[in-house]
This record gives C-alpha cells, sequence and structure tokens, in this order.
C-alpha cells in the first residue's frame, strides 16, 4: 500500500506558490481560470485528463462559456496542498498554453 501523501507546511505552500505564477490560493486548494472557447475548453480538459490518469491526481474542473477553472487539492491527504497539487498546476500550465488558453490572472 503506497503512503499517504504529506500536506505542505505554511513555508512550503508560499514558496510552492512563488513558482506556479498566477495561481491563487482558496484555502486548502489552489486555483486558476483561463479564457477559452468552449469547445476548445473541451479538448483541453481531455488532454489534462488523459495526464491526470498517468499521474493519479485530478483536478477539479469547471467548464463555463468561455472560461475554465481548475481547483486542486490532495484528497488523500485530508483535503490539504502537497507537492502533487504543484506538479499538477504547472502541467496544467504547459498544456493550458498549447491549447492557446489565456490565464485570466486578477
Amino acid at each position: 500500500m503506497a503512503d499517504a501523501p504529506v500536506p505542505l507546511t505554511e513555508d512550503e505552500i508560499e514558496a510552492a506558490l512563488r513558482e506556479v505564477p498566477g495561481w491563487r490560493r482558496d484555502g486548502d486548494e489552489i486555483t486558476r481560470t483561463y479564457s477559452i472557447r468552449y469547445h476548445g475548453g473541451v479538448a483541453m480538459i481531455v488532454h489534462i485528463a488523459d495526464v491526470e490518469r498517468l499521474i493519479s491526481h485530478h483536478a477539479d474542473i469547471d467548464l463555463r462559456w468561455g472560461r475554465l477553472r481548475f481547483g486542486i487539492t490532495t484528497h488523500d491527504a485530508g483535503h490539504k496542498l502537497t507537492e502533487a497539487d504543484f506538479d499538477l498546476a504547472r502541467r496544467i500550465d504547459a498544456i493550458a498554453q498549447a491549447h492557446s488558453a489565456e490565464p485570466l490572472d486578477d
């Protein structure tokens, strides 16, 4: 059986956030929203879902007309932030760029 993921400390979270510009912390989740046409968003979700399946880590995804929002936390760590969350954020950023999604950073 695999070891349970270890939640990051507050200092580790702050450092990890600096490495993923545009991602925001919302409690025990990190979030980011992109502007993308609806059908492009569907294609991007499929691409991300394939990667998530391979790494066994998944984001909560909210697709709206012209917007695609991701929320990431580690459910197996009691809905806390872990290194896996920031790894997935970096992967989502790369995929978003490949799909010409525009970040909506506030």
